[in-house]
């Protein structure tokens, strides 16, 4: 109980950096120990991260194994960190992709392995310490920390428009973070005002309150950063070149935890901070995510490049995430959350798999392939069962999220749901016809005919991958059982203060005549 194992999860990559500093990379040995290092301290990391789940109560609705320490004392910023039943997954699910990811970079990566794997371990650190950090400060640093490491991933390593794909997901990110920074600090401030205390400690922070203009001001502002990075149309357009260029260990890191840094900031900040802003704005996100889900698959539909078209159903598959956290149902939010972990496992597994054929032949385009079912067998079973999972057949892991978030929407918007629906029929199509046309009808290429299949270095990443999506298809209550408690007491959070909101804000209404904004907050803390 007293061991900070929040921490030692976090920053347990930055012993991998500190190893990895001191040696050298010249010969393809050198270059082989450097992966090795790299992946034994992402295993580290996984392995240490399941004491979490072994310490985890799940009869607990708020923050457990939490960490607090003076920071910067003369601002109120805390060293504060926490977990719940909502970031409990994320942070397994970025322990698990990690060293996944890094395996698979063993034959790709040929060019400055160091820094390389440099920046995917200090990419995981900041990844884990967004999803635990309880400070808004603190928050900030890692979730701006993420953006360097992503930023050189695809600008180093990445395809021939490498540079323009890294400046555009560097610069979008970068003016929703700027924007949410200035609305933390007024946020601080008026927590100030109504309290006397200065501080960025988001449980406080919690019980701010605010007029309702601010309030709705604040929360577009959180929104509009968040819904970058998850990304929401129409703010969607960097993430199909940013995966494109990436290389397959960018993007599945990417497609795998990085989106979800949007749908986790909606999660933990921006709705229960504002809880009026977000009634107010719900209509709208509901409407923009089934926009999303059947733009996305649209879109994904007539791609001529696998990769691109991958890249486009995950603009359709977050369009549900965000569709069952604005529901505010528990089958919702509940179906949000393990969609995001499927996505993660789902997509991240797809960007794997067009890794592995790009690696034989060097292209992407579908009309470059046909028929290598016959010719790689063991891959095209692999990219059946992803496939599968992607479109949510029943026993995979896509079908339950699906179905809570769909069940949850009907609940509440009976047109959303019908609509959202049809994006699980597009999703059919796209990613059945694209399978079709690569694996299946006769060899018309001559290059596709000593195409190797799957070895064992691949075969080990993708097999946890394929044993998750029957595990959570199968057996989604293990799973669900630890966001019971956690997402009720979230939807509590938004709801009841809402309506509470709404009644303060009949209040200024009412008696904003009788004087200037001082008035108003008398009267409110009365």
């Amino acid at each position: 109980m007293n061991t900070p194992i929040l921490t030692y999860v976090t920053f347990l990559p930055l012993l991998g950096v500190l190893a990895i500093l001191f040696l050298p990379q010249k010969s393809d040995r050198q270059k082989n120990i450097i992966r090795g290092v790299a992946l034994a301290a992402s295993l580290l990391t996984f392995l240490a991260s399941l004491s979490i789940y072994a310490g985890f109560d799940a009869d607990v609705a708020g923050f457990q194994m939490i960490e607090k320490h003076s920071w910067i004392p003369s601002y109120g910023i805390t060293y504060h960190l926490g977990i719940d039943g909502i970031s409990f997954w994320l942070v397994l699910l970025t322990t698990f992709l990690t060293p996944i990811t890094i395996l698979s970079t063993w034959s790709a990566i040929e060019k400055r392995v160091k820094e390389f794997q440099i920046a995917m371990l200090v990419l995981e650190t900041a990844m884990l310490g967004t999803f635990v950090a309880l400070d808004l400060f603190l928050f900030y640093v890692f979730w701006e920390l993420m953006l360097i490491p992503m930023y050189l991933i695809i600008g180093v390593w990445g395809g021939e428009r490498r540079i323009y794909a890294a400046i555009k997901f560097f610069l979008y990110t970068a003016v929703g973070s700027l924007l949410m920074l200035v609305c933390i600090i007024g946020l601080v401030y008026f927590h100030k005002q109504n309290t006397g205390v200065l501080t960025f400690d988001l449980i406080e922070l919690y019980r701010t309150t605010l007029p309702r203009t601010y309030e709705l001001l604040f929360f577009a502002s959180f929104a509009f950063a968040f819904a970058i990075k998850v990304p929401m149309f129409p703010l969607h357009t960097w993430l199909p070149d940013a995966h494109v260029e990436a290389p397959t260990a960018g993007s599945v890191i990417l497609a795998g935890v990085l989106l979800k840094m949007g749908t986790y900031g909606f999660l933990r900040f921006a709705m229960p901070l504002f809880p009026e802003g977000c009634a107010f704005f719900t209509p709208a996100l509901i409407t923009l995510s089934v926009i999303g889900i059947i733009y996305g698959a649209l879109v994904a539909m007539v791609q001529p490049d696998i990769k691109k078209l991958v890249a486009y159903s995950s603009v359709s598959h977050l369009g549900y995430c965000m569709l069952g956290l604005f529901v505010l149902t528990r089958q919702g939010v509940e179906g949000s959350v393990l969609q995001m972990l499927n996505h993660g496992i789902s997509t991240g597994a797809l960007f794997l798999l067009v890794g592995v054929v790009y690696e034989r032949r060097h292209t992407r385009l579908i009309k470059e392939y046909g028929g290598i079912a016959r010719i790689m067998p063991v891959y095209a079973t692999v990219f059946l069962i992803v496939t599968l999972s992607s479109i949510g057949v029943p026993s995979t892991n896509g079908f339950i999220g699906e179905f809570l978030i769909l069940l949850g929407t009907f609940k509440v918007n009976k047109i959303a749901a019908v609509l959202a629906a049809t994006g699980v029929i597009l999703g059919a199509v796209y990613m059945l016809w694209m399978f079709q046309r690569v694996f299946y009808g006769k060899v018309t290429n001559p290059k596709n005919l000593n195409i190797p299949d799957l070895n064992l270095r691949e075969l080990v990443y993708l097999a946890p991958l394929i044993l998750f999506i029957f595990w959570v298809g199968l057996f989604p209550n293990f799973f669900l059982n630890k966001m019971h408690k956690s997402v009720d007491h979230f939807i509590a959070q938004v709801q009841v203060p809402a309506v509470h909101q709404h009644h303060m804000a009949r209040v200024d209404s009412e008696y904003a005549a009788l004087g200037g904004i001082n008035d108003i907050m008398e009267l409110r803390s009365k």
